[in-house]
This record gives C-alpha cells, sequence and structure tokens, in this order.
C-alpha cells in the first residue's frame, strides 16, 4: 500500500471527503513547510557554531591537543562544500521532498555518532556524515519553498526560514557552553536527535510534494569530481607538515591547480557542465567569488580560534566562553539592517573595499586581547568583528548574485554556497597551521595567537583590492532573486 503523500495541486470542488481531507492536508503541509525548513536550518547554524566553543573539553576527554582538533571541524566543513554543488541535481533527480527527508535522516544519524565517538578519528568521520545531509538539508528545503509559495507571499517565507540562520550562531556558543558546563560535550550532540525525529515526523506526514522534475540532462560526474578534488586539495595542502608523507603540501597545491585547469577546459567543451562557463563572463559575479573566496579565509577563522583563546589563554570556563561570543551575533544581526542604505549612499565598491579593511583591522586587533584588557572592551571589540563580518558577508553575497539571470541563478548559488563552506574550511585549517608554526617560534600560547590573529587581519586587509576591480557606478540595494543566501 502505497503513502498518501500532501499534495499542492489544487483539487476540484466536487471531488469528494477523500479529496478535502486531502486538500485538508495539504493546505497544513502549506502552513508547516516553512517550519520544517527553519527546523533544519536551525540545526545546521547552531551545529556551526555550538561545537567551537566545546572544543577544549572534547580534547581533553579524547586525550587529544586542544590546537589538534580543527580536523572536526574541517571534516564537516570540507564535505558540505564538496556535497553543495550536487544538492541541486539530487532534488530534481530523485524529488524535494525525498531528498529532503533522507538528509535530515543522514544528518540526525551523524550526529548520534558523533555523540557516540570514543575518539578524535571516529568523531571526524561522523562530521562526515553530517556534513553529507547538512550539504543537501537546507537547499532541499529553500528549494521546497520556492516552488511552495506563490510570489506574492515568497518574501515572507524566505525570511522565516533565513530567521534561524542568524538566531543558531547568537546562541549556539552559549549553548556549547552551558552544555559542557553542566552535563557533557556529547549533548551538543544529542540535542539534534530529537529536532532531528520531529523534524522527520512532521516532513512525512506533512511536507508538501513539489513533485519531481526529472531532466534529460545528465549530472556531470566529471566536473564533480575535478571541482572536489581541487576544493580538497587546497584545503588540505594547508596542514602541511602535518600529513603524512614528505612534501605533501606541495604536491596537493599542484594537483588542485591541476584539477582546476582541468575543469575549465572541461567546462569550456562540455555541453552540461556542473558550474557554467558564462557565469565567469558577468563583471559582478567573477568579483565576488574572488572576492569571497580570498576575504573569506582570514575571517572565517575567528570563530575557531577565539573560544580556544578565551578558555587555553585567559582562562575561561566554556560558558564564560560562550556567553562572551554573544556580541559577535549580536552585532552580526544589528548591522544586517544598515546595509542597504550604505550600499545605496557608497556603491559597492567602496562599501566593500573600506569595510574589508575595517574586517581586518578588527581582526587583527584580537591580538590585543589580554588577560589584563578590561572585559567590556573584550566586549565591544567583539560586536564590531561580528557587525562588520555580518556587513561583509550581504555585500559580498549581494554584489556576487545581483546580476545573475534566471537561467545561471541556480549554478551562481550552488557556487556561492560552495565558496563559502569552503572558506570556512580553508580558514580553520591555515588558522591552525599558523597557530602550531607561532607556538613553536614564541614559545608562548597566548604570543602565538597574538602572531596569528595579526597575520589573518593583514591577510584580510591585502584581500580588499579583489573589490577595485568592481565599477564605480555600480549601486546596491536591488535584492538578488528569492531564494539567494545572502548571510
Amino acid at each position: 500500500m502505497t503513502e498518501q503523500r500532501p499534495s499542492l495541486r489544487k483539487v476540484s470542488p466536487g471531488a469528494g471527503n477523500a479529496s478535502n481531507s486531502r486538500s485538508a492536508a495539504g493546505n497544513a503541509g502549506l502552513r508547516l513547510l516553512p517550519w520544517l525548513v527553519s527546523i533544519a536550518f536551525f540545526m545546521q547554524m547552531l551545529d556551526g557554531s555550538i561545537l567551537n566553543t566545546a572544543l577544549p573539553a572534547i580534547a581533553e576527554n579524547m586525550g587529544a591537543d586542544p590546537l589538534r582538533m580543527h580536523y572536526v571541524v574541517i571534516s564537516y566543513l570540507l564535505t558540505s562544500a564538496l556535497v553543495i554543488p550536487a544538492s541541486g541535481f539530487l532534488s530534481d533527480r530523485f524529488g524535494i521532498r525525498r531528498v529532503f527527508i533522507l538528509s535530515i535522516a543522514v544528518f540526525t544519524i551523524g550526529s548520534a555518532l558523533c555523540a557516540a565517538a570514543s575518539d578524535v578519528q571516529q568523531l571526524a568521520a561522523a562530521r562526515v556524515l553530517q556534513g553529507v545531509g547538512g550539504a543537501v538539508m537546507v537547499p532541499a528545503g529553500r528549494l521546497a519553498v520556492l516552488l511552495a509559495f506563490p510570489r506574492e507571499k515568497l518574501a515572507d517565507a524566505l525570511s522565516f526560514v533565513t530567521l534561524p540562520g542568524l538566531i543558531g550562531p547568537l546562541f549556539g556558543p552559549a549553548v556549547g557552553g552551558m552544555l559542557v558546563a553542566y552535563a557533557s560535550w556529547r549533548w551538543i550532540f544529542l540535542i539534534n536527535i530529537p529536532v532531528g525525529l520531529a523534524g522527520l515526523i512532521l516532513s512525512l506526514r506533512y511536507m508538501p510534494d513539489p513533485g519531481t522534475r526529472i531532466s534529460e540532462e545528465r549530472f556531470d560526474c566529471i566536473g564533480f569530481t575535478l571541482v572536489g578534488l581541487c576544493m580538497a586539495s587546497a584545503t588540505l595542502c594547508l596542514e602541511g607538515s602535518e600529513l603524512p608523507l614528505p612534501m605533501a603540501a606541495p604536491a596537493l597545491a599542484v594537483i588542485g591547480l591541476c584539477a582546476l585547469g582541468s575543469y575549465v577546459a572541461y567546462a569550456l567543451r562540455s555541453l552540461n557542465p556542473l558550474f557554467r562557463p558564462e557565469l565567469f563572463a558577468i563583471r559582478n559575479f567573477r568579483v565576488g567569488t574572488a572576492g569571497n573566496f580570498f576575504s573569506r579565509i582570514g575571517f572565517n577563522s575567528a570563530p575557531f580560534l577565539t573560544p580556544l583563546l578565551l578558555q587555553l589563554g585567559l582562562g575561561y570556563t566554556p560558558m564564560q566562553a560562550g556567553l562572551a561570543m554573544l556580541p559577535v551575533g549580536i552585532g552580526a544581526i544589528a548591522a544586517k539592517r544598515w546595509v542597504p542604505g550604505l550600499l545605496h549612499r557608497f556603491g559597492f565598491r567602496r562599501m566593500l573595499t573600506v569595510n574589508t579593511v575595517l574586517v581586518g583591522i578588527s581582526l587583527g586587533a584580537y591580538a590585543c586581547i589580554t588577560p589584563d584588557l578590561p572585559r567590556p572592551l573584550i566586549l565591544l571589540l567583539f560586536f564590531a568583528v561580528g557587525a562588520s563580518s555580518s556587513m561583509q558577508f550581504t555585500g559580498m553575497n549581494a554584489v556576487t548574485l545581483i546580476d545573475l539571470p534566471e537561467s545561471l541563478s541556480a549554478g551562481g548559488n550552488s557556487l556561492l554556497s560552495a565558496i563559502m563552506q569552503l572558506t570556512m574550511g580553508m580558514g580553520v585549517a591555515l588558522a591552525a597551521k599558523l597557530l602550531d608554526i607561532y607556538k613553536d617560534a614564541a614559545g608562548d600560547i597566548m604570543s602565538a595567537f597574538q602572531y596569528t590573529y595579526l597575520t589573518l587581519g593583514a591577510l584580510t586587509v591585502l584581500s580588499a583590492v579583489m573589490f577595485f576591480r568592481l565599477r564605480k557606478d555600480d549601486a546596491g540595494g536591488a535584492a538578488p532573486p528569492p531564494g539567494h543566501q545572502l548571510s
């Protein structure tokens, strides 16, 4: 007996009681759909911020070096970056509803395995499974909302769906610190299980089925492999001496460049490449993706580095470190409303160039954090970094997506999402490497943190030159098509 699933298709008035029942189920599914997708978004965003505060406690429990715990973070981020380009094809091929439900199940199972891990290797492997689920879960849910709601109601639905993406990072570090203080680090992953199960039950019962949009075009397996090889090589080469083989870092760099060159040559000849070359004929997209890549690497390291600095350098407890990070999220949310006005007044080029420098200076100012620095000044600095980073994310992503035609919007958004995840992993890997180098050179952990922040801040400031390539008359304020991620 087949499952009776809610449908979005209209039912004729004379279809009888059975049809009325199905219509009621469909209406309930449409009302609940934003809630279902927001649950998935909340789980993903909370999981991305809740873990960093607990890394020292996890390392102590597993007998590992807390400065080597970055593998647990990178395994999730790199997996997400690799899988995101396939999310659209999977939704088209197997149905949005089916893929969304399966991705929640995979993410929930991965969370349970993370909670049960007994060493760093097991935890990193379970995080890979989490990354697979998380990479598909949110794009599939967002696509379901795009197809389910009429345009006049779409903006409100998407705003509701993305709200948990702001709340998760705001409270994630504090929640992580409290769970470590009053329960166990394993509860960081265990809390995903009841939320995931609730999402599964509600999705199976109420989620409408927009249908399977099967395309005659095949998935670009060759392009997917080449892009994935390039991403993995770029991240792993930053590990350098951590890798077991001699000269591994230069070899991975060469492999990554060869994979990138091979993909470009392949995409120019392919009829259906993973990312169409026409994307890079659009000036703002070309500059925006380059600016996103180079500027994000530096300041994406802060969520990983700062909880370590507070606990290992300043002696904060996990809960104190988590609560101290709240101003970062508050600043990020507060700054969102400033961006449209700044873009209207100054344009993309001036706003992004100046703000990139401010982000780099703020990140470098973390080097001033010492046990003697008054706590209000530390919290003010965190607020400044959160606000400037938020404006940077929104401005960069807007300029990247704003000129995309509808035919290229899905591919452009997918590529941008992959770059966002990739640079998070690369930022963590680079920060961990610099911290290790400076610790060996300076001999104490506080000096290592200070030199690392100064280096990452300087790299971020230098990345501002990318935005000089924007036109002076490029003005902001226009929103990209609905569904594009601007955070």
